[in-house]
């Protein structure tokens, strides 16, 4: 018996190993929901809205390294899923995304819902293609799944709504090789590299996530020429525990020592990133860049020698030709610097910090007189008290700020979020999709309060699924980086503040458990009753709104700014 269209494509996905397929159900999408439905091994998870959809399947790509899959009916069901695949898209994960649409007859007839796709999607997607006979498949399918793994990104496939139940005249399995290949630069570049390498004097490390499978080879380089690894966000998941080079992150959640590995250096070494604020790279230094794709080499500082290649493989060719540098001076310095800066930091993360210490109090009397729970208290005992396999989600912004600076990644521990797209609401959703792919493991998300509200209706996905989760959230009722960005560049604070409900007593409503922390001395043993609660938890933290994260290099004028804001703040509050 010929198999239908959709047969042919939820076949393939069983072939391929995917796990879950998100999305909303729907018209056009009934003949791969009803084929899902007699599936063995491959589950379909009903969200609330698709753009939760999006985000689950890129969160199980990032994890797995495997295709991730969602899907859209007709029209607005397909428009929905648009912010979480161009998500996957920046993170360069490989995202299936099936797209309902139209009967083929009506298409280009402004139809009732009627969108094209092809059009839709042509800017977030490496292949998208519409299906108009059943006898196309599976060749479309297995061009999308190509392109979407080859390439590291987001494939449409668009399906009208009587082409699913329709049979193939000339049936045959999907066939999709698999083969990874490593390349590294011919010898010329390593010997260009490598001279440069060997004239410098202090040498820093700029490490990513492209470099994370190049664990080993990363820690023998820095020992060898004696280099600080400075880590971006990417890079914590991999390189920050048990690795006695790295010196945390720069930029605007970087410290002092990350930014004086920097201005300290006569050469930077790039491996495996393509960080994007050009404000923040070192000048006056020589650099050398390895990425895997050629197209970043140079596009974010000039560089003197460019590298495309695998990090690993690139770097073991690279090694031998390399002088070793015994003078650990510039390594040490970087590191006794990190070393004060995290103790400090230690300090400012007591619960009682702002009662106990005389320098607290008086902070407290500045910027916290409500005195609500600071952010870094809460983050810490987060750290303290998650699994050394646990993973993390963080929605972008304040949560995140908190997350780079408070949870080191020691262990097994894993890390998302919304890095280069910098999405508001990726927390959660992404949550649901690592819980789905490591059900044996604890999940724990950083949500912000204004990212969670934005999705809050996936919340009860959570309960239908009965998805263990822990979702921590930084409720300051702000938009907490626009409230920053407006005082720095000195601008009152204005269209930032959130009216919140008790975001604990919604989750309680919807059937999780709800636990509200307000009082600093209740945060640590609120912190550990959620990790040890069965099932899912939102843990409902009120933290303080005028909590300051200051960059590892402030400037003046970011100094000034924020003076000036607040002079501005006073007054408004005056008059009002």
């Amino acid at each position: 018996m010929a198999r239908t269209v959709a047969r042919v494509i939820i076949d393939a996905l069983q072939e391929l190993e995917v796990g879950h397929v998100f999305g909303v159900v729907g018209d056009a999408l009934n003949p791969l929901t009803d084929a899902i439905r007699t599936t063995d091994g491959l589950e379909w998870v009903g969200c609330r809205h698709e753009e939760a959809a999006a985000f689950a399947a890129s969160a199980q790509s990032q994890l797995s390294g495997k295709l991730g899959v969602c899907m859209g009916t007709v029209g607005p069901g397909a428009i929905h899923l648009l912010n979480g695949l161009y998500d996957a898209a920046k993170s360069r994960t490989p995202v299936l995304a099936i797209a309902g649409q139209v009967p083929l007859a009506e298409i280009g007839s402004d139809y009732f819902q009627e969108v094209d796709n092809d059009l839709l999607f042509r800017d977030v997607a490496v292949y998208r293609a519409t299906v108009t006979s059943p006898d196309q498949m599976p060749r479309l399918l297995e061009a999308a799944v190509r392109a979407a793994i080859g390439h590291g990104g987001v494939a449409v496939l668009t399906v009208p709504g009587d082409l699913g139940d329709q049979e193939l005249t000339q049936d045959r399995p999907a066939r999709f090789p698999r083969t990874r290949q490593l390349t590294r630069p011919d010898e010329p570049g390593i010997l260009q590299a490598a001279e440069i390498i060997n004239a410098a004097s202090k040498v820093t490390l700029l490490v990513g996530r492209g470099a994370r499978e190049a664990r080993e080879e990363v820690l023998a380089l820095a020992e060898y020429i004696g280099a600080p690894m400075v880590l971006t966000l990417k890079a914590k998941e991999g390189f920050e525990g048990d690795n006695p080079y790295q010196v945390g992150q720069t930029g605007l959640i970087g410290n002092p020592a990350a930014a004086g590995a920097f201005d300290e250096c006569d050469t930077l070494l790039m491996l495996g990133t393509d960080f994007p604020y050009r404000d923040w790279y070192p000048t006056g230094c020589r650099v050398v860049q390895i990425d895997t794709q050629e197209q970043n080499l140079g596009r974010r500082v000039p560089i003197d020698a460019g590298l495309a290649g695998d990090t690993g493989a690139t770097l073991r060719a690279l090694l031998p030709h390399l002088d070793a540098k015994p003078d650990r001076a510039h390594l040490d310095t970087a590191r006794k610097h990190f070393a004060t800066w995290r103790t400090g930091q230690q300090r400012l993360a007591e619960p009682a910090h702002d009662t106990k210490r005389w320098t607290g109090r008086l902070r407290s009397a500045l910027d916290n007189p409500d005195h609500d729970i600071r952010p870094e208290a809460l983050a810490a005992a987060v750290d303290a008290y998650a699994d050394d396999d646990a993973i993390f989600t963080s929605d972008t912004g304040m949560a995140t700020v908190w997350l780079s600076r408070f949870v080191t990644m020691h262990g097994d521990r894993r890390l998302i979020g919304s890095y280069n797209l910098g999405s508001m609401a990726n927390a959660m959703p992404q949550a649901m999709g690592a819980q789905l792919w490591a059900p044996g493991r604890q999940v724990v998300a950083f949500c912000g309060d204004g990212g969670l509200s934005m999705l809050l209706g996936d919340l009860m996905t959570i309960k239908t699924y009965q998805l263990p989760v822990k979702l921590v959230v930084f409720d300051n009722r702000r938009l907490g980086m626009v409230k920053l960005e407006q005082e720095q560049a000195g601008l009152a604070e204005f269209g930032t503040e959130l009216d919140n409900p008790d975001f604990a007593a919604v989750a309680t409503a919807l059937g999780l458990t709800g636990i509200r922390v307000t009082d600093p001395d209740t945060l640590t043993d609120s912190v550990r009753r959620a990790f040890a609660t069965p099932g899912p938890v939102l843990l409902d933290v009120l933290t303080n709104p005028q909590e300051v994260a200051v960059p590892g290099k402030p400037t003046v004028q970011q100094g000034w700014g924020f003076a000036i804001a607040k002079v501005k703040e006073l007054l408004q509050s005056h008059e009002g």
